[in-house]
């Protein structure tokens, strides 16, 4: 079997990647942590047709699967996109397609046309934060078992704080009155489906974001000198920028495979999810330590492009399940009794 990505697939991540890299720098970052707001690029994602790429062709979408959009997610990372295309083509518009109906037939043209965004609230962290609330005209919120389909307008959202800065995270507030029955529209396999999702999202991103700082502390180590000598030369500091290395690159398999098993729809897609979250976080951990070493105490100040990424890589360990909830499910998974165990069969 062949396990590489389509010559369509990998340049249409190159052509996201080249306006990425482009635009999404470190300047622009930065000015929408602090405004929190940029209509403008939003409608270049939409352009691009990024906002829609997991819309089906019948809405005016791409039509495109998890597996199509798994790299451009990493270039997402890379970059540390300060908006919720991620959230939206991963989460918000795969769970309209999982509703369908007239739900879907009215929101995901308007998702795919950048006219409209949907924000999605579910997972096993309480209370719920949803990403980019107060820009939504939809927000599907998980409540009681099931996902329901309420008007912002007739909500109150609360802001909460991220150490990384370009999230915008919200607790909803008067849920409980808008959420009767008639405002259910899902039950446990949507909501199961886009926790996987979100999951999958993090994962991918966090390859990204330890991929560009890696690439940061490399840079820098090759320039900083000590005692004559670049201090990317010294055997300890490579070191650690190998070790970085070679924990992301184990890392990207099982990101990979789990964008497949939920194309797919396979029976081990959790647990698949729960890997890949857990090892593409781990690496991205791993670089954020080992990469403010490399920096030096400096590593961590605002005039150092270093802890954006960082800052997000940590912001999403817990996003869509901790740690702890993804090692719980594969604890669960591993000891069952009928569990398959070996080398083919676990990871």
């Amino acid at each position: 079997m062949d396990f590489n990505f389509t010559q369509d697939q990998l340049l249409f991540r190159d052509s996201a990647r080249d306006f990425l890299r482009g635009e999404i720098t470190p300047e622009r970052v930065r000015a929408l942590w602090e405004s929190g707001h940029d209509e403008s690029l939003w409608g270049q994602l939409t352009e691009l047709g990024l906002v829609g790429i997991t819309v089906p062709e019948e809405h005016g979408g791409l039509g495109m699967s998890e597996v199509d959009f798994v790299l451009l997610a990493e270039e997402c990372g890379y970059v540390a996109l300060p908006a919720p295309l991620v959230h939206t083509a991963l989460v918000a518009a795969p769970a309209l397609v999982d509703i369908g109906g007239e739900l879907a037939a009215s929101w995901l043209p308007r998702i795919a046309g950048g006219e409209a965004r949907v924000a999605v609230g579910t997972g096993p962290a309480q209370p719920l934060l949803v990403e980019d609330a107060d820009r939504a005209q939809l927000i599907l919120l998980e409540r009681a078992g099931a996902l329901h389909a309420l008007d912002p307008a007739d909500l109150t959202l609360r802001r909460n704080d991220s150490m990384d800065g370009s999230r915008r995270l919200f607790t909803v507030e008067g849920a409980d009155e808008g959420a009767d029955e008639g405002a259910a529209v899902a039950d446990a396999p949507a909501i199961a489906a886009a926790l996987n999702r979100g999951g999958l999202g993090c994962a991918a991103q966090a390859l990204g974001l330890a991929q560009r700082m890696l690439d940061l502390a490399v840079a820098y180590t090759a320039e900083r000198k000590q005692f004559g000598k670049p201090v990317g030369s010294f055997q300890a500091v490579k070191h650690h920028m190998a070790n970085v290395a070679v924990k992301l690159e184990y890392a990207r398999a099982p990101v990979y495979r789990a964008s497949w098993s939920l194309a797919k729809d396979h029976p081990d897609a959790a647990r698949h999810v729960s890997h890949a979250k857990l090892a593409a976080c781990e690496a991205a951990a791993l670089a954020a330590k080992n990469c403010i070493q490399a920096h030096g105490a400096m590593g961590y100040t605002w005039e150092v492009d270093l802890h954006l990424y960082m800052k997000k890589a940590w912001a999403l360990a817990g996003a869509w399940g901790d740690t702890g909830f993804h090692k719980q499910r594969i604890s669960n998974a591993l000891f069952e009794d009928d569990a398959p165990l070996g080398a083919g069969a676990t990871f």
